[in-house]
């Protein structure tokens, strides 16, 4: 088997469309009230799936996390530790939701979280080194 990409379940579908490709560039192959959105970034599938064409789909109901979601995150590699604030300043002032500001952590990388706004988690991060 070959990972091919991954999905979410989401609720508001032409919310999260918008959050992925407006906010963090994702490339759109759908339209935004598709049952089945495919967003492409740097050639990974993301697939976005109604929640509630999935349940019907499977004929079960499933718990989902309201607020932010720590189940899992998508992370995002930039080149530089500046690549690093830049894009976490873009992604909120285009309304992503902070989660953790910009920050050199003990094992070399510069991180940030946002949130997208369903609450999933979305990290920025390099190990490369600060532009000089």
């Amino acid at each position: 088997m070959k990972l091919d990409g991954f999905g979410l379940f989401v609720n508001d579908m032409p919310t999260m469309v918008r959050f992925y490709r407006d906010v963090l560039g994702f490339e759109i192959k759908e339209d935004e009230n598709a049952k089945n959105v495919y967003l492409v970034k740097d050639g990974t599938l993301f697939l976005l799936y109604r929640r509630s064409d999935f349940e019907k789909m499977t004929g079960r109901k499933y718990e989902y996390i309201k607020g932010f979601n720590g189940h899992f995150e998508i992370a995002l590699d930039v080149e530089t530790f500046d690549d690093v604030d830049t894009e976490y300043e873009k992604a909120i002032a285009k309304g992503a939701q902070s989660v953790l500001e910009p920050t050199t952590e003990p094992w070399g990388q510069r991180t940030c979280y946002i949130a997208d706004p369903e609450g999933n988690l979305i990290e920025i991060g390099s190990f490369g080194n600060s532009a000089e």
